[in-house]
């Protein structure tokens, strides 16, 4: 990943780690349906950005963005529970860069629909 200057492509590959090592974590204290479900939609949201690098279309571009941008809710669904659950750990900060990635991404898609 060193050299990318793709900005929403690099942040959501920082994501991607963060994410993988807040589930880590999540194992280790035994959360392991959390853990699995967060880093399936955690993960899966700069797997459909990278994608998206390489679409076929500008229609295929903005499909997988969608796609990305339903991940985003789900992940910050997760994210949500194990903030409030009194028994998990504080994802600290995931929210925030998640929201960071939210925002771009809907720029990109509400730019890309009006630029056809």
């Amino acid at each position: 990943m060193k050299g990318n200057d793709n900005l929403i492509v690099r942040l959501s590959f920082e994501f991607s780690l963060d994410i993988i090592e807040y589930c880590e974590l999540l194992e280790e204290k035994r959360k392991y349906v959390l853990a699995n479900q967060l880093l399936k939609s955690g993960t899966s949201i700069g797997a459909n950005i990278r994608e998206a690098q390489n679409a076929e279309s500008k229609a295929d571009f903005i499909h997988k963005f969608k796609i990305a941008a339903k991940e985003i809710d789900e992940t910050s669904y997760w994210l949500d529970l194990c903030t409030y659950a009194k028994s998990y750990p504080d994802p600290v900060g995931l929210a925030e860069k998640l929201g960071s990635i939210a925002n771009i991404a809907n720029k990109i898609i509400i730019t890309s629909k009006t630029n056809k």
